[in-house]
Order: C-alpha cells, then structure tokens, then sequence
C-alpha cells in the first residue's frame, strides 16, 4: 500500500538513522530477483529521532551511495515513518473505495491528531468481500511537510521518489513476501532500528496496530561506551558481535526487556478480544536484531517463539549483484528497502 503515487526495474530506498539502503529488484522473469544491494553509514547525529539535522550531509551521502551503484537519476521507491505518521484501523459504513475516498478526510478527521488540511491521506478496505453494514479500513495519515521534506531531499541527491510508502507497510511487503505461512494467526514484526524500533502486529497477515518504541541500537553502543569506557570503534565490534564482552548478556538482557514491554503494551489489547487469541510469534528484523543473544533474550522475556527475519528467504539474489555489502551479515538491516524495492510501480 503506497501513501501516494510497471517498471521492469524498481529501486527501493531507506534513509534511516545509521544508513542509507538501497535495494534494486529486476522484475522481468517469472519472478523479483535482487540485483544490487548497497549501503553507506551517515556520520552520527545526521538524523536524530526521525529529523533530518544537516540536510547537506544526509544528501551527499545518499547521492554518494547512488553514483557508487550507478542509478544517478534514476526512481526509486522510499518512505516516511515516525510519529509524525498514523496508521490506525477504523470502521466505516460499508460503501465502494471510490465512494469511501470521497468521504475519508471526514472520517479521518475524527481519528487523526493533526491538523486535516496538514496532512496526506490514504486508506485500504482491509474486508472488502465481508458482508454487513459497516467495513474495516486501515486509515493512514503523513504529515504534509514530513513527505515533502523527504522529497526535497531526495530531489537534492539527484534521485525521484516516484512512490512514497509508509515504512511499517514496506516491513509487511517483504515479510509477507518471504514468510508467508506466518500470514495466519497473531505475530509481532519487531524492527529494531539505529534509534527507534517498529513494532508491527498482524493478525491473519493483516495489520491491526503499529507503535513505535524510543529503543534502538544506538542506545546499546553508547551503554557500552558510558558505563564500559569504550571507544566507539570497540563498541561497534562488540554489538555486531566481531568482540565479546563477559558483561554483555547483561546489557542485552535488559534491552530485550525494554523491547518487550513495548510490545507488550502494544499487544495489551489482544486480551480484550472476543477471540481470545495472543501473540504466537515474533519476527526480528533491523540492524538490532544483529546485536548476538538479542533474539533468544527476547523469546525467553515474552515466553514467545522469536526469530531473526531473513528478507532473502523466499527472493532470488543474483550472484553478481557486487558491491561490498556481505548479505549473510547484513541482511536484517535490508528488510525495509527490499520491501521498498518489491513494489512494481
């Protein structure tokens, strides 16, 4: 689903808080196939909690990153996220998508926290073929000047955003595409980012709520180096696991504990539903998923089956798609552009 906006090629781009990513799909056989993957590291404090802090440096690197795979000029497919971003399910009376887009900015008046005129809008029916007066409608709203800061900035690094996703949906795109027996039944997709993690529940492959906790693995690295006096460069080695620490299952420990109670108050709700059903899986994607033991300490916090995503599980990667990305090492960090990259626009 796209806020706004068939290539035989799409690329999908994640400007986050640690990274640029990017992710080229060719679309022309039977099926997607990957055939590039890069990313660049941005210098820190570039972007802090979703705020783009020196726009100059972030569109240096991400026109950096684009030379370096050879798209100068070419679409790509990005998102906005953040809590200047609300995806909330609502009812409806039942109507047809092209009636019920008429009368959205309404609904979403009642529902939305900002100002109607200041925002972009877009909505899914998410039970067309059901019977009954009213419809479910998964309701998203983007701050306008969120989106068109985004484009900005890309339009400076030389590149057109032809669609502008939501990133929450861009994580469902490719984790539906790659698991898609977990479509069934009640699972959380957890993306522990640089700053903040996405905590997304679906149920029956549908999403019911999304919440995002100020955790991420940034708060990790900085532990270390305040309470272990720790260079940057050796706190790095010890969080993608190149070092080991003897303290560090401790601090990872009380990191899954902070993630845990994110999703725990995100899912409270759960147990209000008539059908009784809890959360059955979680599924853990983003460069925090990398942090060694975080996976098992947080299945052992919520007493859930937990499980790092591979967003290569399902999609064909060509072996010569270069580059100096090791996929095997980087891979939970590319579920959003992948997600990004999928959509055929």
């Amino acid at each position: 689903m796209g806020l706004f906006g068939g290539k035989r090629r799409s690329i999908g781009l994640d400007v986050g808080s640690g990274f640029v990513k990017l992710v080229e799909i060719d679309h022309s056989g039977e099926q997607p196939e990957v055939v590039q993957v890069a990313m660049r590291p941005l210098v820190a404090d570039a972007i802090v909690e979703g705020e783009i802090m020196d726009p100059g440096l972030v569109s240096d690197t991400i026109s950096g990153l684009i030379q370096e795979a050879g798209l100068k000029g070419r679409d790509v497919v990005t998102a906005v996220g953040g809590h200047d971003v609300i995806i909330k399910p609502i009812e409806m009376d039942r109507m047809k998508e092209s009636d019920a887009r008429e009368v959205i900015r309404w609904e979403a008046e009642q529902h939305v926290p900002f100002d109607i005129k200041s925002v972009e809008l877009d909505f899914q029916i998410l039970n067309p073929l059901a019977e009954g007066l009213q419809m479910e409608v998964l309701l998203v709203a983007a701050k306008r000047e969120l989106v068109d800061n985004k484009v900005s900035l890309l339009l400076d690094a030389g590149v057109s955003p032809c669609v502008i996703d939501v990133d929450a949906f861009a994580l469902h795109n490719a984790f539906e595409y790659n698991y898609p027996e977990a479509m069934e039944g009640i699972v959380a997709l957890v993306n522990v980012g640089h700053e903040t993690t996405n905590v997304n529940i679906l149920e029956d492959g549908t999403p019911i709520l999304t919440r995002d906790i100020p955790f991420g693995s940034r708060r990790v690295r900085e532990d270390l180096q305040r309470e272990r006096g720790l260079t940057a460069e050796q706190a790095e080695d010890i969080v993608q696991g190149r070092e080991e620490l003897a303290e560090m299952p401790q601090l990872v420990e009380s990191s899954a504990d902070e993630v845990a109670v994110g999703i725990e108050r995100a899912s409270a709700f759960l147990m209000t539903r008539q059908s009784g059903a809890g959360l059955g899986q979680i599924f853990l994607s983003g460069g925090g998923a990398r942090i060694p033991g975080m996976s098992d300490a947080l299945g052992r916090r919520m007493s859930v089956e937990t499980q790092v995503v591979n967003p290569f599980e399902r999609i064909a990667v060509r072996a010569d798609m270069g580059g100096n990305v090791i996929l095997e090492e980087a891979a939970p960090m590319l579920l959003l552009p992948l997600g990004l990259a999928l959509r055929v626009t």
